[in-house]
Order: C-alpha cells, then structure tokens, then sequence
C-alpha cells in the first residue's frame, strides 16, 4: 500500500508540475485605422539684391527615415481556457494594463527575454535599417533612459529603470508612454508599458504609443514588416 500511495503522489507531482506554464505573450489581433505623416512646409523667401551680403537664420524639419511610429487603444480579456481555446471564463477589460510588444520576427523565444543594450550587437541593427553612428536618431540616441516603471514579461520581472528606454510625447511635449527595449538574443523586441487612457499626442486619450525601426534612408522604399504579441493584466 505505501509503494501505491508513492505512486500516486508522484503522478500526482507530474500532473502539478506538467500543467504549470508561465503566462506568455500571445499573438495581438491589428487593425489598421489610420496612418498619416506631417505635411511638407511652404518655402519662405528672402530678397536678393545685387552687392549685398545677408546673414540668415534658417529653421527646418526633416521626417525620420529610422522610425515608424504606433498609438492606439488596447481592450481585451482574460481568459481560462484549455488547450482547444475553450473558453471556462473570461473577464473582460475595458481599459487593460500589461505590454504590447513589436518585433520584424514572427517567432519570439519568450524563455530567453532580457533588456536590449548596446552589446546586443547594435552595429548589426543599425546597419540593418541604414543607420550610421553618427545619426541623432539612432537606437541608443532614441532610447537613452533608464526610468521606466517595474513590469513583468513571461513571469520574468523587470526592475523599475533596469533596461533602456524612451518616452513618447503627450499633447504638450511631455514624455509620458515609456518604452522599453528588450531583446530574445536574436530580435529586438520593441515594448510599450500599457496607460489607462492617457493623453496621447494628438490630445486624444490612448492606451500606448510605440516607435519601430523602419530604414527609409535613400532609395529605400521596401515596407518591414512587424508581428504584435499583447500580455494583459
């Protein structure tokens, strides 16, 4: 009898431990609303005459040809369900927390996550999207802070300011939606931090803004494409 009740403890413990799976990213149902750029200004003039010699003070902007820009609004549901996606319950959110998460791969390993720094080879994720080291919107010159808030990602806890990160503008300029840059060893793994609503640049409330890499630089005019994964709370 005890060798049987050994047994059956020790299914028991497989059972426990086989049915344990950390909470992973889940692949991110897009829809595409709207996609927009600033407007080219008008010239200004400034009036030659013969002899003369004139000082001028001169202002101008240029777009990125390194970044793509996303914003938006995040709803969802947690779920428990089985491994055929039926569904026991669900609780759905109107305005949930977590992370969305963007990389150029459709394939993630989630167990190897870890902050993004410049010895993760950012030479060869420059040169892949035609960026120079002297370019000011680079990757360390873009995402040159270390204070985003605590956040978790496949049970993995990220200290609060532990990797690098940027802050998107709201409607005055002011860096409110953090993102962080994380890496599996192989892609960069771009992550907004999930806002409740926030006022967003365009003074319209959002849930996240997100910048990826996209080279534009010459007679580039490819597309990249990105894969969204979303990790609600």
């Amino acid at each position: 009898m005890k060798k049987i009740g050994n047994i059956i403890v020790l299914l028991l413990m497989v059972f426990v431990f086989s049915s344990f799976v950390s909470a992973l990213p889940t692949g991110a149902n897009v829809t595409n609303l709207s996609s927009t750029r600033a407007p080219a200004d008008d010239p200004t003039s400034a009036e030659a005459i013969a002899g003369n010699v004139t000082e001028l003070s001169i202002f101008g902007y240029s777009l990125t040809q390194s970044w793509q820009g996303y914003f938006g609004n995040v709803s969802g549901t947690i779920m428990l369900a089985d491994g055929n996606d039926n569904v026991m319950y669900n609780w759905s959110l109107a305005s949930p927390e977590g992370e969305i998460y963007a990389t150029n791969s459709s394939s993630v390993e989630w167990q190897g996550i870890q902050c993004y720094d410049e010895a993760n080879n950012m030479t060869f994720f420059e040169n892949m999207f035609g960026i120079k080291p002297d370019d000011v919107d680079g990757i360390n010159e873009t995402f040159n802070l270390n204070d985003h808030p605590e956040f978790v990602t496949n049970s993995i806890l990220f200290t609060a300011g532990s990797c690098d990160n940027t802050k998107l503008f709201d409607s005055n300029g002011v860096g409110t939606f953090d993102e962080v840059l994380l890496t599996d060893g192989s892609n960069l793994i771009f992550t907004s931090l999930l806002l409740e609503d926030a006022n967003g640049f365009d003074n319209v409330p959002h849930d996240f803004e997100m910048i990826v890499l996209e080279n534009g630089h010459g007679t580039d005019i490819a597309t990249t494409t990105y894969y969204f994964w979303v990790e609600l709370e």
